[in-house]
């Protein structure tokens, strides 16, 4: 069962274009944005369909799989895990964000 602690499986579309740092230390870092789509009916009968973003980053052979494959409205399913960081804006204002660091990556559709 420990395999299955922090664990998150997510199938869908590239938002943008990923964004591609090289890192002095020579990795290699991808962040991107997918969005997941939820459909139900509400309460007077009509198709709902709800939209979630989530934040996405992957690193090294990964990381490389991302910059040489992957743009804007690609549908990809998504093993990672999630991780929260906080940090600070230049005014001063502290920010948080959670990212699911991408551990494995598919390409599907066409």
């Amino acid at each position: 069962m420990s395999t299955l602690r922090n664990k998150v499986q997510l199938i869908g579309n590239l938002g943008n274009d990923p964004e591609i740092i090289n890192l002095e230390s020579g990795s290699t870092l991808a962040k991107f944005s997918i969005a997941t789509n939820e459909s139900y009916k509400n309460k007077a009968g009509e198709k709902v369909t709800d939209t979630q973003w989530h934040n996405i980053v992957a690193w090294g052979p990964t990381a490389k799989l991302v910059e040489n494959y992957l743009t804007k409205g690609k549908e990809v399913a998504i093993d990672g895990k999630l991780t929260s960081r906080s940090y600070e804006t230049k005014e001063g204002e502290k920010r948080f964000v959670t990212e699911v660091v991408c551990n494995e990556i598919v390409m599907l559709g066409k």
